[in-house]
């Protein structure tokens, strides 16, 4: 039987091939440039806002980076349920999810960036504010990630409009990293020169006469970080618009409708196909190692390599390489294979983590350094959500009786890469309160800066050989995959008679 078509929206068309216009597929990457946008903010820039703008100890700010990305992990299985027992609206399953969390998602994100007058009740603040946004914005990601398998039932379509929201993604971190940066490096946080003298009972204290004179006050400061946030919600209400206006959801067709299933059965059903949790385990390493390297490039740029001035930009280059690659990467694993393409694509940036910290300080080292890392981080963006969808489909073909599932194969791998995430950001916040960082220091202990190379360069890189190792295991292939998409179409077309 066939199922009933709806009105496309505003800027949804298709040809008489039924394959999604550019204008559709750009309507649907831009909708996922909010979770980029906020995300790179947050990666790139939460942990020394908290350590030298909000002036937390080191100790809470590993909390509130745990804790809150722990938070965020355990949101997105639940979310990725509730989407999945969702009824169909007239404005489809995932949508009005993405519509009614995006108010809500903004204003969290705004109070982030605000510091309390209070400053007993500093640590709980950013804890639920950062944890409500994340949960928020779980329940605009999970269903976004989800639709990729309802704007199309053509696989080669599905790939192409991957790729497009990979390079609106990728161009999404590169807004975000600019804004949060550029707004905020022109009124850096005023530091407290010196050499460090650490007493014997245990206080830190900063001697010497070397002061850097600064006309830029603490509180400009937290200014220039509340215009930065409000210029990011506002470009993430629009986005939300664009994805709103201009895709629809394809009911599915031709499938059988079967009864929901609870939570833990789903769960099981999903955890327990093997190719879905290789794909998953290998990118979880893989993964952590890129978000070690995010999560404390800041630091390592301003205090190892001495560039306070220039961090910003230098983290700039690295999203902009990342965008300029993406179509690189999309031909290269039509060439060559997705699997191809992972380890050429992961790997490529391991030599320069090597020579950043085996090398004295350069500028121009550090720039070469950040475009070859983009070219990684662009592979490491689309390959996952590339893959995914062949996964889903392959559970399918082997699974016919099953359908709804999809909300929750995606919810469970952005799960793993953000308990990934806090994991990352709680030990290495953690490391840096153990080597004894300075707040607000203009420079720090060699503790310090040896804890910040090796969250650079020696830990991702172990944790990028174990994922790869992982994924060597993962068994769709090329053939396989052309097998699956024969058979998925049979079936599509049997069901739709």
């Amino acid at each position: 039987m066939l199922c009933a078509s709806s009105s496309l929206p505003i800027f949804q068309r298709r040809d008489n091939n039924g394959r999604l216009s550019m204008c559709s597929k750009l309507c649907y990457a831009i909708g996922g440039a909010p979770y980029q946008i906020t995300g790179s903010a947050l990666g790139f820039f939460l942990q020394i806002y908290l350590l030298d703008v909000a002036q937390l100890d080191p100790f809470y700010a590993s909390i509130i980076l745990f804790v809150g990305r722990a938070w965020d992990a355990v949101t997105d299985p639940t979310v990725g349920f509730l989407v999945s027992r969702s009824r169909w609206t007239r404005c489809g399953r995932m949508m009005p999810w993405i519509l009614i969390s995006t108010p809500f998602a903004v204003l969290t994100y705004f109070l982030i960036w605000y510091v309390p007058p209070v400053e007993q009740g500093k640590v709980l603040w950013y804890l639920v504010f950062y944890c409500l946004f994340q949960s928020l914005q779980t329940c605009f990601h999970v269903p976004y990630s989800a639709l990729t398998m309802f704007i199309s039932m053509d696989q080669k379509e599905r790939d192409s409009a991957t790729a497009y929201r990979m390079t609106v993604e990728v161009l999404g971190t590169v807004v975000g990293t600019a804004i949060q940066g550029q707004i905020v490096g022109r009124a850096i946080a005023p530091c407290l020169p010196g050499d460090l003298d650490v007493l014997d009972n245990g206080n830190s204290t900063l001697l010497g006469s070397d002061f850097n004179i600064t006309h830029i006050s603490l509180d400009e400061t937290k200014q220039a970080y509340l215009i930065a946030s409000a210029v990011i919600c506002t470009m993430y209400v629009l986005c939300a618009a664009v994805l709103f206006l201009g895709v629809r959801e394809q009911e599915e067709c031709g499938r059988l409708k079967t009864e929901p299933m609870s939570f833990f059965e789903g769960v099981r059903m999903v955890m327990g196909y093997g190719p879905y949790v290789k794909l998953v385990m290998g990118f979880l390493f893989t993964s952590l190692a890129f978000m070690l390297l995010e999560g404390n490039f800041a630091l390592f740029i301003t205090y190892t390599l001495g560039f306070r001035n220039d961090f910003q930009n230098i983290l700039l280059v690295i999203m902009l390489s990342g965008t300029l690659s993406i179509p690189f990467w999309q031909w290269f694993l039509i060439r060559f294979g997705k699997k191809t393409a992972v380890y050429i694509g992961i790997t490529w940036a391991v030599p320069f983590m090597i020579l950043i910290v085996c090398i004295e300080s350069s500028l121009i080292v550090a720039y070469v350094v950040s475009v070859a890392a983009g070219v990684s981080v662009a592979a490491a963006f689309l390959l996952p959500w590339s893959m995914l969808p062949d996964v889903v489909d392959d559970f399918k073909v082997k699974n016919p009786d099953s359908s709804g599932h999809e909300a929750i194969f995606y919810s469970f791998y952005v799960f793993f890469t953000k308990f990934a995430s806090g994991i990352s950001l709680g030990i290495s916040t953690l490391s840096l309160d153990f080597a004894g960082y300075v707040t607000r220091g203009c420079s720090q202990p060699d503790a310090v800066n040896l804890t910040l190379k090796v969250l650079v360069s020696p830990a991702p890189v172990v944790l990028i050989f174990l994922g790869l190792f992982i994924f060597k295991t993962y068994p769709i292939d090329e053939e396989r995959r052309q097998v699956r998409l024969n058979t998925h179409t049979r079936l599509g077309l049997i069901g739709a008679i």
